[in-house]
């Protein structure tokens, strides 16, 4: 191949990554008196608002980021869509004020049968007001089940029934209430299978994870990530990392076992290292991306036929696992990222609740 040649593809393979880095970002509690694993404290809230501020972010409508997506349009960069989960009324006491004074819009997805049930839940009032304000009110299921975890005997069919009579109720409940009720959904603790996201499709949801990374344009519109601030994860440098992030410039990803072969789902039984297997659009990166587990620090990667392969160095225990890969975007400042989860039944398939 000539010098011209070689020019060319790398400008064809610069112009096929994607030249959107829109972000969503999620928290729970906005409060120094809730439980810290869910938790971020007003004040470094505050901090993050006034990073997006003051670095020349666009705080847009969640709603408008998940149109794009629909319509397979660009997504413009360093935009960010601010969401909350799980129906808290440090929402409405502490994030709620400080957005409104910015006259920034946000998403709040509410469990329904939570809503108004004591302090620490909003009510319907304060959604209303909310709403009323320009926040954007949605699905995050009725009950707050783990959706893809099926009880006791449970057959398919009855847990297919079970969750989709889940997801309806809360959006009936949210339309009753509120007026309106677009077509998100937030999947309670971030949980998802390729079952749970059958049903979200089928429904006509764009639904949402907690898994971290950029939204891109080609990728599943049923597991669309989100990055989770609470916990040990408020420092403000990891929010500004995070939020300058770009999408893994992905073409294929690809699930298999710990025998290399191809399997559908994400659900594994606890002691599996099953494998991740990424196609990129840009080749150049494959031997660039670093990849960690959570609990387990950096982990196995391997460039093999023009793919990447990612495996734990450790069995995944019961509950659930998430593998992180990153690349250096060639911009001070900004990484690709990419995220996938996996969910591990005990050595009997029965379901446990370590998360």
């Amino acid at each position: 191949m000539n010098y011209l040649m070689r020019v060319m593809v790398a400008i064809i393979a610069y112009l096929a990554l994607p030249a959107s880095a829109a972000v969503v970002i999620l928290y729970h509690h906005v409060s120094d008196t809730t439980p810290k694993s869910t938790s971020i404290s007003p004040a470094a809230f505050e901090a993050q608002m006034d990073y997006l501020a003051q670095n020349n972010f666009t705080v847009v409508p969640l709603l408008e980021l998940t149109e794009k997506l629909r319509k397979g349009e660009p997504l413009p960069d360093k935009t960010v869509a601010i969401s909350f989960d799980d129906s808290y009324a440090s929402v409405y006491e502490s994030a709620f004020p400080r957005l409104k004074k910015r006259g920034w819009p946000f998403t709040f997805f509410v469990n329904t049968d939570a809503v108004g049930t004591g302090k620490i839940f909003v009510n319907w009032d304060q959604l209303r007001e909310m709403a009323k304000a320009g926040a954007t009110i949605a699905n995050h299921s009725s009950s707050h089940t783990h959706l893809p975890r099926r009880e006791g005997s449970e057959s398919a069919a009855q847990w297919r029934d079970r969750i989709t009579q889940d997801i309806n109720n809360a959006q009936q409940k949210i339309k009753q209430e509120i007026g309106t009720a677009p077509m998100i959904l937030a999947y309670p603790f971030g949980e998802y299978d390729v079952d749970v996201q059958r049903i979200a499709k089928k429904l006509g949801y764009i639904a949402f994870g907690q898994q971290s990374g950029a939204l891109y344009g080609k990728g599943d519109l049923q597991s669309v990530p989100r990055f989770p601030f609470g916990g040990s994860f408020t420092a403000l440098d990891d929010f500004i990392l995070k939020v300058n992030t770009k999408p893994m410039p992905l073409t294929d990803v690809e699930f298999y076992g710990d025998n290399k072969q191809k399997q559908e789902n994400l659900i594994v039984r606890e002691g599996a290292k099953p494998w991740l297997a990424l196609t990129l659009s840009d080749d150049s990166l494959l031997k660039k991306i670093n990849c960690f587990a959570t609990g387990q620090g950096a982990i196995t990667t391997a460039v093999i036929d023009n793919k990447l392969w990612v495996q734990p160095n450790k069995p995944l225990g019961a509950g659930r696992t998430r593998y992180n890969c990153t690349a250096y975007a060639g911009e001070k400042g900004r990484f690709y990222w990419y995220t996938q989860q996996w969910l591990a039944t005990d050595k009997q398939g029965n379901w446990t609740y370590r998360d």
